[in-house]
């Protein structure tokens, strides 16, 4: 849809040549097959008729301008309506324009302004074959037709408007979700082991190599999954990519891995799995469980490093998909066999890991969409998130 500002140039590509070039054919026609009262008319010289005839003909060439000026167009040719009767299809198509492109506002005054020239109109060339009522009562609904039908058309245009950009903005929102549940676990994974560096530099090499290993692989997982998401972003532009399609959406079955790898990290976790199955779990339920658990893991890296963190996920088909991950607000873990560094990013005292509670933010608009319910805060000494998912059999 052009969008139209007085003074403005008009690009107009295929489409809006076919339209202009439409309406100019329709006014003319129009203009013509309503002329027989005037061409009939003993009273209407020749010479009167012609000059009708070339009105009608300039207001039919001013249509073309009706894009960048339509309120101009359409008060130039109210008044020449009021003396030629060509000029009438040129006019119902210039009060469309304005009402497709203005103002309600500008719309009425313009639709008042077309009224009186109506009215004036009977008083100047009256049909002798037609009741000067009847006459008023054509040119009413004529006028309140297409002013009616561009409102409608100009409502619908401001619908589908709102429908794209209230789209697009939902799709910002879902890749910003996806950015941060992609990146936020393998950058806490970075950025608590560099902190233990950082506060304690005396901790023994073999931890050193251990940690810095860590982040290594953190750091090369991040840049993966970073260009994964920037692949389906290409892919969505259009431009025919398909770096997404290679690396498919994680579902419960990765739970396992995404597991194994916080406790390589250094983070023990304890996971209970009771579904039947993860096959039997529907994709996109199964994907929105395995953010539940990987923003879980992530709020606890970040704000209870080190301590045990429990994994529970259980359900059935009707009954729903319950996810909860639960773990010490503080403290340290009574598991003696955690190395030096798992003990040093216990105690890194450093500042926080920036973003707290976005994460949380993005996952209940995800689970909302997804027809669940999500829950989180203090229960006891413990911090717990959990989540009910619909599983439809």
């Amino acid at each position: 849809m052009l969008r139209l500002i007085p003074g403005e140039p008009v690009r107009r590509g295929r489409r809006e040549w076919a339209v202009d070039a439409g309406a100019f054919v329709l006014a003319a026609v129009f203009s013509v097959v309503t002329s027989e009262p005037v061409v009939d008319n003993p009273a209407v010289s020749d010479a009167r008729l012609a000059a009708d005839q070339i009105a009608g003909a300039l207001a039919c060439a001013a249509l073309w301008l009706r894009r960048r000026w339509p309120v101009g167009v359409a008060l130039a040719i109210l008044p020449v309506g009021v003396f030629s009767h060509f000029v009438a299809g040129p006019l119902e198509v210039a009060l469309f324009t304005v009402a497709v492109h203005r103002r309600p506002r500008t719309v009425v005054w313009v639709t008042a302004l077309a009224l009186v020239c109506l009215v004036a109109t009977v008083l100047v060339r009256p049909d002798p074959h037609t009741p000067p009522e009847l006459d008023v009562f054509i040119g009413l609904v004529l006028i309140g037709g297409v002013v009616g039908w561009g409102l409608y058309v100009r409502s619908r245009r401001q619908l589908l408007a709102s429908l794209y950009d209230r789209a697009r903005r939902d799709t910002r929102e879902a890749m910003a979700r996806e950015m941060h549940d992609v990146l936020a676990h393998r950058l806490s994974l970075l950025s608590v082991h560099a902190g233990a560096l950082e506060y304690r530099p005396d901790v023994p090499l073999g931890d050193v190599r251990q940690a810095a290993g860590v982040i290594r692989e953190s750091a090369h997982q991040a840049l993966e999954e970073l260009r994964e998401v920037i692949g389906v972003l290409r892919s969505d532009a259009g431009n025919g990519t398909r770096d997404g399609a290679e690396h498919p959406q994680p579902t419960l079955a990765d739970l396992p891995r995404l597991v194994e790898e916080t406790r390589r990290a250094g983070t023990p976790v304890d996971l209970r799995q009771e579904t039947g199955g993860a096959a039997d779990v529907p994709r996109a339920v199964g994907r929105t469980a395995y953010r539940v658990v990987q923003e879980g893991l992530t709020n606890a890296r970040k704000h209870a490093a080190g301590c045990e963190i429990e994994v529970v996920v259980a359900g059935g088909p009707r009954r729903g998909l319950t996810v909860e991950v639960r773990n010490r607000l503080g403290g340290t873990t009574q598991n003696t066999t955690q190395n030096t560094t798992q003990n040093t990013a216990r105690s890194t005292s450093g500042p926080a890991v920036p973003g707290a509670g976005v994460g949380l933010v993005g996952l209940a608009e995800r689970v909302a969409l997804a027809g669940g319910r999500l829950e989180h805060g203090r229960d006891g000494c413990d911090f717990r998130l959990r989540a009910w998912l619909p599983w439809r059999a």
